[in-house]
């Protein structure tokens, strides 16, 4: 996506809603307590599983009281609580939910330079796990809660805050115990979450991404099962064979492709910019006599972006067999599927089960937390437009919708009807393949993108939130 747009920030024309950047802030002294407290929450070690979110929980009550912000914890099981506040305003309008999540994946610490919750600083850049993914959004919030208070901006909408557990593994006792028991202190018109965010070529920022819908992960296991034997006597019913045959039906296998609101303007907003190959290719997503021609090119040359046209299937584990001389009576192959947001999952499965052909493979749902199945969000509100003003004076770059190819715990708020959008801080592209990414061994945010993020966050916030 990222080659293709590097020459964006000049050459899509966007609407935007002004936003002002007046304020009676002192932000410099902001930005040293932000990152403060940045720092501070990833030196909390709250890896999933277990959690142990609660850490993260203590220290948002004790910020957000000391400003004299009214705080519940709600917890369903015993150190994990979730964490709600609230700003009030004069109700003219419906709320705006604010959130993020304190819970981060766990870590190889062998694999680290540094230790992995020491929040080091180091050329100009702070590493710990949760960076990125949450820890950087969740601090924006907790700061602009902060500064909302402090500053006795007026809001025209109430401005919840909530810190979630569980997102990352366990979505049980975070996002789905609170739509369940606590709906009412949630309940919101717009959502600010994780997902979206800008990206950087070359030392500059290049493209914001407005996050406005998302795959839902589906888990499968494909198992094949026949009788075990000696290794020196080749059986037709050998389970190895018949799933080896299975995933390469798969892996050949392409799902039919199918655009949303978000895609297509994505896609139509990217041709518009890109050098003339991949405006080629992105244009001929909608010529149906070049769509074949373009899903390959992306398949070969831009992945994510071949990701977000159709349901996407990819084997990562194989497992079989014990000894070289047997014939083993059960394989496996897991299958992360990546569906579309509307996708008919029972359907799916059933053309799975034609495009194998295999009557002795069965398939296995393995998901634990499957996200519910939502619209995506529009890209007409106010609240849109909002964020993509601060993007653009704050980073001075366009903005696209976008549809993310992993998962967030947006989908059980759109499930319910809730306008949510993704944003997040700036990343450089070239991290992602160092291993500086989200989830990798070396997760690391640069500075100045965090203390920017912060102030796009509160501008943003505001902008949705405050009185004329």
């Amino acid at each position: 996506m990222l080659k293709a747009v590097a020459g964006l920030a000049g050459a899509v024309l966007t609407a935007v809603t002004s936003v002002s950047t007046q304020t009676s802030a002192d932000w410099p002294a902001a930005t040293s307590e932000a990152l403060r407290h940045f720092q501070a929450l990833v030196q909390l070690d709250t890896s999933n599983p277990p959690g142990h979110e609660s850490r993260v929980a203590d220290y948002l009550k004790r910020v957000l009281e000391g400003e004299g912000i009214p705080v519940t914890l709600a917890a369903q099981e015993p150190d994990r609580a979730n964490v709600l506040a609230r700003l009030k305003g004069n109700g003219s309008k419906r709320p705006l939910l604010i959130m993020g999540h304190s819970d981060v994946v766990m870590v190889d610490a062998a694999k680290w330079t540094v230790p992995p919750f020491s929040a080091t600083r180091r050329d100009g850049y702070i590493y710990g796990r949760g960076t990125l993914d949450d820890k950087s959004n969740l601090t924006a919030a907790l700061m602009t809660m902060v500064m909302l208070k402090r500053t006795g901006v007026a809001l025209d909408r109430d401005v919840i805050f909530v810190s979630e557990v569980g997102e990352e593994a366990s979505t049980g006792p975070g996002i789905e115990y609170l739509v369940a028991n606590r709906w009412s202190e949630l309940d919101a018109e717009f959502c600010i979450a994780e997902g979206g965010g800008v990206r950087r070529l070359a030392g500059r920022p290049a493209v914001a991404a407005i996050e406005t819908t998302e795959k839902r992960p589906l888990g499968v296991e494909l198992v094949a099962r026949g009788p075990a034997g000696h290794g020196s006597r080749p059986t037709r019913a050998n389970a190895v064979v018949h799933l080896a045959r299975a995933v390469a039906a798969l892996a050949a296998w392409q799902a039919p492709m199918r655009l949303n609101d978000t895609t297509r303007a994505y896609f139509q907003m990217l041709a518009a910019a890109s050098d003339p190959q991949s405006a080629a290719a992105y244009k001929g997503l909608f010529d149906p006599s070049r769509v074949d021609a373009s899903l390959e090119w992306l398949a070969t040359n831009d992945p994510g972006n071949y990701s977000m046209v159709h349901t996407s299937i990819s084997p990562t584990i194989l497992q079989a067999g014990y000894q070289v001389n047997v014939i083993p009576s059960e394989a496996r192959a897991t299958i992360d599927i990546r569906t579309l947001p509307d996708e008919d999952v029972p359907a799916f499965f059933e053309t799975l089960r034609r495009v194998i052909d295999d009557p002795t493979i069965e398939i296995v749902p393995t998901n634990k937390n499957l996200r519910p199945p939502a619209a995506p969000s529009r890209l007409d509100t106010p609240a849109y437009r909002a964020i993509e003003a601060a993007y653009r004076s704050n980073y001075g770059v366009p903005t696209l919708p976008y549809m993310l190819t992993g998962a967030t715990d947006m989908a059980f708020l759109r499930a319910r009807g809730m306008q949510c959008y993704g944003v997040g801080p700036m990343v450089d592209e070239e991290d992602a393949a160092k291993g500086f990414g989200p989830h990798g061994d070396q997760e690391r945010i640069l500075e100045e993108a965090f203390t920017r993020h912060v102030r796009f966050f509160f501008d943003a916030v505001r902008s949705i939130a405050a009185a004329p």
